[in-house]
């Protein structure tokens, strides 16, 4: 029998382990503090029995004149009428002034003004956005002790907003704008990719060394329910096989994360050079995929993680429904390469469907 972190590398090195590995796609504080009694991730996997995936990055140190050129002043704005919480934000460069503003909740937080308006704010970012210039591996090293032979460490290419350099530019001047720019300023929108991407090179080569088991890249608004194949391939293509590529000299497993549509972007997706798919979203959650169809287009070149829907499996189901479901995804991936997992992060669900979930996945064995 293998141990957890055994199962979980087999998987990602798209082969069979001695069953099914199962984890949750990172465990949402909410749900911690409302169902688990304010357990930490650790705790949480243990509890269930899971295969425990952290997710854990380096510490990263910034030049103290980087800083200085990038001067943010966040101002509180209180709450709004549905009790979010406002706040603004100034940067401030040499250069001129930036703005932007968000609010959250319990659950999450999100943007309402965007940090880009102009190309004239794309130049203050271009050349005042600091980078860290120096990876302190600590807490990974902290997290893999924890671990032992428990499971893995995750962790990201460390950007702007999300995964990927296009994910990156729809974070900073919002998707639809993001999308205007690819079809009437093409040119600009390469030139943003093109900064984006040298910035994010420069961490790629700090993290060698640094153990961690895998990296995620992408980002949802590379799905095929933002954008089409023909921008991906113009706009995402070129600038993730750069970053992965570099990923792999840095001694780096890339999984690319895709929350939505993905079933008309799998031979883009591996044309990246990734070494797996996430997060494998089914039609009641809002994507496109089927399972045992990608597995048999691209399963013998990536791995995927994923495809749980935790909607009607922990929120809505029963420990009935959660078994049903992990025992259909296994059956669609009889030739390994797969890590059941819930499709998306999850605030809701009796703890019974969890334990039915990680139950179920042992129960789920490979010839």
């Amino acid at each position: 029998m293998m141990n957890s972190r055994e199962r979980l590398l087999t998987a990602i090195a798209n082969e069979k382990p001695d069953h099914l590995p199962a984890q949750v796609h990172n465990w949402m504080q909410y749900y911690l503090d409302t169902y688990l009694g304010g357990c930490d991730a650790f705790a949480a996997y243990e509890r269930f029995g899971l295969d425990f995936v952290l997710y854990v990055g380096p510490r990263q140190i910034y030049a103290e004149k980087d800083l200085a050129n990038w001067r943010r002043d966040r101002r509180d704005l209180g709450t709004d009428a549905d009790g979010n919480h406002l706040w603004a934000e100034t940067i401030t460069t040499p250069d001129g002034e930036l703005h932007h503003a968000g609010a959250y909740n319990a659950f999450t937080p999100w943007e309402t003004e965007f940090l880009i308006k102009s190309p004239r704010d794309f130049e203050l970012f271009e050349k005042h956005a600091p980078m860290p210039v120096a990876l302190d591996p600590a807490p990974v090293i902290a997290a893999q002790q924890r671990l032992g032979r428990g499971g893995i460490v995750r962790s990201h290419a460390h950007g702007f907003g999300q995964g990927s350099p296009w994910q990156d530019f729809c974070c900073l001047v919002d998707t639809q704008n993001a999308i205007f720019w690819g079809m009437d300023e093409p040119d600009s929108l390469r030139h943003a990719l093109d900064v984006i991407l040298q910035k994010r090179l420069r961490y790629v080569e700090m993290l060698e060394g640094i153990p961690i088991d895998l990296i995620e890249v992408g980002g949802g608004a590379g799905s095929n329910t933002v954008i089409s194949p023909k921008f991906f391939r113009e706009f995402c293509l070129p600038y993730d096989q750069t970053q992965n590529a570099a990923l792999h000299a840095a001694g780096m497993k890339v999984v690319y994360h895709l929350c939505g549509g993905l079933m008309k972007m799998l031979e883009l997706v591996v044309e990246t050079g990734t070494d797996g798919l996430e997060t494998m979203t089914p039609p009641d959650m809002g994507g496109d995929c089927d399972l045992a169809e990608a597995k048999r287009r691209v399963g013998d070149q990536i791995f995927f993680i994923g495809g749980l829907d935790q909607n009607a499996c922990f929120e809505n189901g029963t420990p009935a429904i959660c078994r049903e479901h992990v025992f259909r995804l296994h059956a669609a991936s009889p030739n390994g390469g797969y890590i059941c997992c819930p499709s998306d992060h999850f605030f809701f669900g009796d703890p019974a469907n969890l334990q039915a979930f990680a139950d179920a996945a042992k129960e789920c064995l490979y010839n």
